[in-house]
Parts: structure tokens; C-alpha cells; sequence
């Protein structure tokens, strides 16, 4: 069976849902593809309960309120999501729409397409040691989802960049920790190391140098971690283990659309935020234009601009009024504020 709808959006990130919401205000109806089991991205996925400080008017947000914050946002317009599954193809039906097949064997038609996919399909990098399945998602955690498992217990954060070193800032204030990397030189915003730092000095966390050799689990619900500095070699018993070595990304079936690319980003106009391909709209991290910022806030602004240009193609015959808002009584009925 095929779905119909207007716009078809790919990546339930933060920027996708906010898009839902500006398309829901010109009458524009979206379904949502995400290959995550729930919505919110990389804000829900790696970092539910990280501070962020650069969202308009919130002093701070974490990645799980901001994340339901949206999808209250955008609830009125009614939005369609499809989750744990990716774009698999996408063909050009000659009535000018796209007809879209994602791996679970969904079909749905559209006028328009909006990537908003982040950065393509994304996973944390894992440990480099086997058979240690077992111990991920239980003593191996590569994200933070419920900071209270963490109150009060050993834990050995692994890492030089701004995850490792913001959750060594954050979780210092709720257990024992102990920062792990291969040198004492940080890739991480300079602010953090200086907090990091001072944590040190005031000893209310510990540096360790080193790398993970080997893991193993003891019987009392705790792992063993042994460290390899050099040619030596560093025990440490912990109950919670968290490497943050970064993202592994990979664009996927993106790759083969056959849209304007740039090291593996879609290039778009700025005026519009549309690809190569006609009807095809990038927004957020997946795109590239002179200038570009990666934030947030950033896609936001892509996703109203995009908004406007997608009405012309879901209703060619309607002109666009412009409307505000905090002013508009039709608006505020659909937002059901009146």
C-alpha cells in the first residue's frame, strides 16, 4: 500500500522536527523516516542529558528536553513517523512526485523530499577489543540516558574530545570519576579542559594516561580495565565504563541519489535550501553552502526558508501569505493556543 503525503522527511533530529512544524504552518503535511528507534537524533541518542547552552532563549536545554519540546511543538500538525528503518530508494513518478521505499518495505509518495539526516547514519565507535558484546549497554556504555545509574559509582570515561571531557565535567558532580586518554592534549572546547583541569587540581576527578588494553567482567557486577601506557600496564576496577571516541558517519543510500556532493555533504542554494534535484531539500548538518555553521540553530533557519519554497511545489495554483504567528488567529487555531 502506498502512503500519500506532501513532504517526505528524512532524520527525526532536532532540525527535522522543528521542520515538521513549519511546514505544518502552511498546510503542508509531513511523514518522518528516521533509522533510530525514536525520534530526537543525536540530542536523544548520544547525549539525551548534555546541557546545550545555544538554543534561543533557553539559558540550558538537555538533548531529551529539547527533543520533547519539538515533538510537543509539532504534535498539531499531526506528523506520521516511521522509525528503525532508512531510505532504500527513491524514484521520480511522472506526475512530478517522489515515490520512496525504505527497508521495511514501506512505500510513500510525495511532492517533496527534505533530508535532514544530520550528518547520514551515524554510530558511536566502539571499542577495538572482541567479545565484549555482552558487556555493552550494561557495564559498556557509549551514551548517557539516565545520569541516576551513574550516582555514586566508579566510572572510567575514555576519550580526549568534547563528549569525554563535558561528561567528565558533569558526572564529577555525582560520582567518581576517572578521565582516561593516550595523552594529556585535548581536542575539546578550551573551556571544558580548564575545567577538567581544575577538577584535577581540587582532586574531584583523576586523570589516568593510557589506552584500554583489555576488559574484563568480575563477579560482583563490576569490570576490570586494564590500561597500557607505553610498556606498562594499569588495573582498574570500575562499575561503569564510558569510551566517547567520537561518531563513525556514513551517508548511506544518500550517496546514490544523485545530488550535488561535497566530501560526502549535499550542496544546497541558500535561498531555498534545495539540492542539485529539483524538489529535493537539505537542511541541518547533512548540508553545505559557503558560510555554514553546524548548529542547531542554524537549521532551524533552513528549515523556514525551505518550508516556503516546498509550498510551491505542494500547491502550485495557492499564493504563499505570509503570516506571523502571534497574530495570526488561523495559526494560533491550528497550534491550539485559541
Amino acid at each position: 500500500m502506498i502512503e500519500k503525503t506532501d513532504v517526505i522527511i528524512i532524520g527525526a533530529g532536532p532540525v527535522g522536527l522543528f521542520a515538521i512544524f513549519e511546514l505544518g504552518l502552511l498546510n503542508i503535511s509531513c511523514h518522518v523516516i528516521d533509522n533510530l528507534d525514536r525520534p530526537g537524533g543525536q540530542c536523544a541518542e548520544l547525549y539525551p542529558e548534555k546541557p546545550i547552552y545555544d538554543i534561543p532563549s533557553r539559558v540550558t536545554i538537555t538533548g531529551q528536553e529539547l527533543t520533547d519540546d519539538l515533538l510537543a511543538q509539532a504534535k498539531p500538525f499531526n506528523p506520521v513517523y516511521h522509525l528503525n528503518q532508512q531510505v532504500e530508494k527513491i524514484v521520480k513518478l511522472e506526475s512530478n512526485e517522489w515515490l520512496v521505499e525504505t527497508s521495511l518495505n514501506k512505500t510513500l509518495q510525495a511532492n517533496c523530499i527534505v533530508i535532514a539526516a544530520g550528518a547520514g547514519s551515524f554510530v558511536p565507535r566502539k571499542i577495538p577489543i572482541k567479545n565484549i558484546e555482552d558487556l555493552e549497554g550494561k557495564q559498556i556504555l557509549y551514551a548517557v540516558r539516565n545520569k541516576k545509574i551513574l550516582e555514586g559509582k566508579n566510572l572510567l570515561i575514555a576519550g580526549g574530545g568534547d563528549s569525554a571531557l563535558d561528561w567528565t565535567n558533569e558526572l564529577a558532580k555525582i560520582a567518581n570519576v576517572t578521565l582516561m586518554h593516550r595523552r594529556k592534549d585535548f581536542r575539546a572546547a578550551p573551556d571544558s579542559v580548564s575545567k577538567m583541569l581544575e577538577l584535577e587540581k581540587e582532586k574531584k576527578i583523576n586523570f589516568l594516561l593510557g589506552q584500554i588494553h583489555n576488559i574484563e567482567k568480575l563477579n560482583n557486577d563490576k569490570i576490570n580495565v586494564e590500561v597500557k601506557n607505553k610498556e606498562e600496564f594499569k588495573s582498574v576496577e570500575v562499575d561503569y565504563l564510558l569510551p566517547f571516541f567520537g561518531l563513525k558517519m556514513e551517508l548511506g543510500p544518500i550517496a546514490n541519489w544523485g545530488l550535488n556532493l561535497e566530501e560526502n555533504l549535499i550542496k544546497v542554494d541558500t535561498k531555498k535550501f534545495e539540492t542539485s534535484v529539483p524538489s529535493i531539500f537539505a537542511i541541518g548538518d547533512i548540508n553545505t553552502y559557503p558560510g555554514k555553521l553546524k548548529l542547531i540553530l542554524s537549521g532551524f533557519h533552513e528549515a523556514a526558508l525551505m518550508a516556503q519554497e516546498c509550498f510551491k511545489y505542494c500547491f502550485p495554483d495557492k499564493k504563499n501569505v505570509f503570516r506571523y504567528t502571534t497574530s495570526s488567529k488561523e495559526l494560533q487555531k491550528k497550534l491550539n493556543v485559541l
